[in-house]
């Protein structure tokens, strides 16, 4: 009767400490402060550990370095935004879940002047700017209309963006 009694209240005790309740991984809010580079105080120069300890909630990453495809990341890709981290520079989709600093995404063409200045460089489908941190590139929509950014510390002359 003691084998049974003592065998049962163990059981009880491994099912105890396997019913421990599990917390959800919860993200802040994203704020992307355009004009200083940053993501929730990120810059693009941030390491993978970095960025998964300030934003948790990230869908996917990659190691950098040998068969990774654009050299490395962390991504978010239910809320459209990449940090690229060997290449140094974050982008952010048509359907970015959070707040710009600046309302870029959406804006149109030629309505960037008073935020931004004239382009560094200019493209038929995007423009980059030279920044205080680095660059900011934009691309447009069929009708001129803000639809991916990317911005880094790196130059126009440095830069290398994933295809």
């Amino acid at each position: 009767m003691k084998k049974i009694f003592l065998f049962l209240s163990f059981f009880n005790l491994v099912i105890a400490g396997q019913a421990q309740l599990k917390t959800t991984t919860r993200c802040p809010a994203f704020l992307i402060d355009i004009l200083d580079g940053k993501v929730n105080e990120l810059r693009s120069t941030a390491s993978i550990g970095q960025i998964k300890e300030k934003l948790p909630c990230f869908t996917s990453a990659e190691v950098e370095g040998g068969t990774a495809k654009c050299g490395g990341g962390v991504f978010y890709k239910d809320r459209d935004i990449y940090f690229f981290t060997a290449r140094d520079y974050v982008e952010i989709g048509p359907k970015f879940k959070g707040k710009l600093t600046i309302p870029l995404m959406g804006a149109s063409r030629g309505n960037l002047f008073k935020w931004l200045g004239h382009p560094k460089i200019k493209d038929v489908n995007w423009d980059a700017f030279t920044t205080a941190y680095g660059i900011l590139i934009l691309y447009y929509s069929k009708a001129d209309k803000v639809n991916k950014i990317q911005f880094s510390t790196r130059s126009t002359d440095t830069i290398q963006l994933c295809e």
